[in-house]
């Protein structure tokens, strides 16, 4: 792998502007002559990652990474440095010059290029099987879609042979070395049997990275005995599921025209819409969209339109992906379908001009998530405002502008009947909650150990998902105040509202990856760390600790300045009642059946 020369090399970094590409992956906030922002590189809630465009480097004080505009894309994107030279310099409209003779020896490069190669291989071969007699089949299939030729050729569709090993036979008389084939993922071996493709009797469809490269492929099945409807390429040196948006590299000009994206669930739904003339439209293949996907499509756009099934799974999905969009700093429409309905079908049967009306009429996210738990509660009751007003306040939290926030707050305030002040300030507190409780060490909260208590709780959501639901209901989001786990307990106090089957199922999809690691390494472990009892027990303890400390303080504070005759009889009964209701949870071994209200009379009903 040949380098390019220094004096090129110090024209890029001259000409790339590292406040403007840091700036579309990283929401940034001038701070002196420098900027900061959130760390991509690891989970943070309060900034400690700057960005100095005089110098022209990068520095996160909580995890140590730094460098120049190259390496940050280097980082970033998950790219070699030669590719990541010659992004910048197509960013930035400079030409690439000739390479020196210098070989790079850099064995993870040299495998990265090979597999982009192999994967090229790969995509022709399907592409000539469509065409071939064998693939009769796959092109009915498409006709049945109602799949056009152009629409074959611009998405570069194939499908397999008869035959179980054909494109390994095919790879190998290309020299394609059998270790590499297996790297890829294409290729697939077991019980000392001779290899085989992964993909039989399937339609393939390439799934490309943003720079057109083809870096994983889908497979739909075509009939015979195969009982998986749609599989991927592993996860590989080139392909990370979670960081890929199937359709960005055809989409990402006209994204960046119109301001903004249509995000759609599958392959048929991307195919009908290119079909039907709608550029800017972008797939998450069925899975749920990560954080990773969110940051990558806010470098092209800040506006997106979620387009997904009506069913159960794909209204969750749309909840989901908005909060999570929203947090990333998107405005978020949703676009509502009939029933039975997903953007494949409503092009076919009502065509283009019926769908792009739908997209013109989408619903504000808001607006969406409003509607839906209040529909979803009877707000006459007062256990149901409090579970409607938790939902809201745990959305609210996570929209990062606070003018928004506080707008939200009064409409929340608004559909409760409650007072906007009290639910601004409920926000405020579940704000301030997710952010570590130190300044001067910003990363101190994310490393810190959970306690025993977070752990049985996350641990028993896993596996012992009804208990865990009990005991999650009868807590609120204020109980996770100050925790290590906080942003994940809030999450799973959400999702135990709704069917306990989907608690345990969704809770990991609507994490970041860093907190998902760590409920999976909780998960992991042989037993439970604690009785869920105890642990719902302790939080309300822990939380009871906290406040009574602020009371106390609050009153030791007026007594230094002197003021002790402003310490009012409200505030020494709060402090009487905090105190009798910790006594009471020294004699308590569980949490109170029955209604949610009643359930928390131990501890959460305040006094007047």
């Amino acid at each position: 792998m040949a380098r390019y020369p220094t004096g090129f090399i110090a024209d890029l970094k001259m000409q790339a502007d590292i406040v403007r590409v840091i700036q579309e992956v990283v929401p940034l906030k001038k701070a002196g002559t420098s900027y900061k922002g959130l760390c991509p590189f690891h989970n943070e809630k309060t900034p400690s990652f700057h960005v100095h465009p005089d110098k022209g480097f990068f520095h996160c004080f909580g995890c140590s990474t730094g460098g120049d505009v190259l390496k940050f894309v280097e980082l970033y994107e998950k790219l070699s440095f030669p590719e990541a030279v010659k992004s910048l310099a197509q960013r930035f409209g400079l030409q690439l010059p000739e390479t020196d003779d210098a070989e790079h020896d850099h064995a993870a490069e040299t495998e990265r290029e090979a597999l982009l190669k192999v994967h090229e291989l790969a995509a022709a071969y399907f592409r000539d099987q469509l065409a071939a007699p064998t693939g009769g089949g796959a092109r009915a299939y498409l006709e049945q879609r109602g799949i056009q030729p152009e629409t074959i050729d611009a998405l570069c569709l194939g499908c397999t042979p008869p035959r179980r090993d054909g494109l390994t036979l095919h790879l190998r008389e290309a020299g394609q070395p059998m270790e590499l084939l297996r790297k890829s993922g294409l290729v697939t071996e077991s019980d000392g049997r001779p290899p085989i493709d992964r993909f039989r009797q399937r339609l393939i469809i390439p799934i490309c990275r943003d720079t057109g490269s083809v870096i994983a492929f889908g497979g739909r099945a075509l009939g015979g005995d195969q009982q998986v409807k749609y599989i991927n390429s592993p996860e590989t040196a080139l392909y990370t599921k979670g960081r890929t948006l199937y359709g960005l590299h055809l989409a990402k000009q006209a994204i960046r025209k119109r301001g903004f994206a249509v995000l759609v669930e599958g392959y048929f739904d991307l195919a009908q819409a290119v079909q039907a003339g709608i550029e800017p439209v972008v797939a998450t293949c069925g899975t749920a969209l990560t954080e990773r996907q969110a940051k990558l499509l806010h470098r092209f756009c800040t506006k997106a339109l979620l387009s997904f099934d009506p069913d159960a799974a794909g209204v969750g999905a749309s909840a989901r992906s908005g909060e999570l969009l929203i947090a990333t700093g998107f405005q978020v429409n949703v676009v509502r379908l009939p029933d039975g309905q997903d953007p494949d079908t409503a092009i076919r049967q009502h065509g283009a001009t019926y769908y792009v009306d739908r997209l013109k009429r989408s619903t504000p996210y808001l607006d969406y998530v409003l509607e839906r738990a209040a529909e979803s509660r009877d707000l006459t009751r007062e256990s149901q405002r409090t579970g409607f007003v938790n939902a809201m306040r745990a959305i609210a939290s996570r929209i990062p502008d606070a003018v928004a926030r506080d707008q939200f707050a009064d409409r929340i305030a608004h559909r409760a009947g409650a007072t906007e002040a009290v639910v601004r300030d409920a926000i405020r507190q579940a704000v301030a909650g997710r952010r570590p409780k130190s300044a001067a060490d910003p990363s101190a909260a994310a490393h810190r150990d959970p306690l025993e208590s977070e752990k049985g709780l996350i641990w028993a959501v896993i596996h012992r998902t009804e208990e865990a639901q009990r005991v999650l209901t009868g807590l609120e989001p204020a109980d996770f105040q100050s925790l290590r786990t906080a942003a994940i307990l809030e999450v799973a106090h959400n999702l135990a509202a709704g069917p306990a089957t989907d608690l345990a199922r969704t809770l990991v999809e609507r994490l970041t990856e860093d907190e998902a690691a760590l409920v999976n390494t909780i998960a992991a472990m042989e037993v439970a760390p604690a009785d869920v009892e105890d642990c719902g027990i302790e939080l309300l303890r822990r939380r009871g600790e906290r406040e009574l400390a602020g009371v106390q303080d609050e009153i030791d504070r007026r007594q230094r300045d002197g003021a002790s005759d402003t310490i009012d009889d409200a505030l020494l009964t709060r402090k009487l009642d905090l105190q009798r209701r910790l006594d009471a949870l020294d004699t308590q071994t569980s949490l109170p059946t029955g209604d949610r209200s009643d359930r928390r009379d131990v501890w959460l009903r305040r006094a007047p």
